[in-house]
């Protein structure tokens, strides 16, 4: 059984036991979080209507926390000595997918 999830603003096919980093989510290390809302479930048949889907979670358990690679950027204006450098690293919480229910 898999589902696909929403959170973040993108979305993820998710299975029970994958691990995977999603944009940081409120909790601390070792925390539940249940995943909603979930766009699709997948067992014998698939599940796409908003009723059934109210019914549908998906449990995970943060694991920890990662950060994604270091972007720079250099803004500059011709003739006026104008620079600037700015830089940027995402952070993100990794979990494992603990559970699928239908509801």
């Amino acid at each position: 059984m898999y589902a696909v999830i929403q959170t973040g603003g993108k979305q993820y096919r998710v299975e029970e036991g994958q691990q995977l980093d999603v944009e940081r989510l409120a909790g601390d290390d070792a925390g539940e979080v249940a995943l909603r809302p979930v766009l699709l479930v997948d067992g014998e048949d698939v599940v796409a209507a908003p009723a059934d889907l109210a019914k549908a979670t998906v449990s995970a358990r943060i694991v920890g926390e990662a950060k994604g690679p270091k972007i720079i950027g250099f803004t500059y204006r011709a003739k006026s000595r104008g620079r600037r450098r700015w830089g940027h690293r995402q952070k993100y919480a990794t979990i494992e997918i603990t559970g699928i229910t239908r509801g």
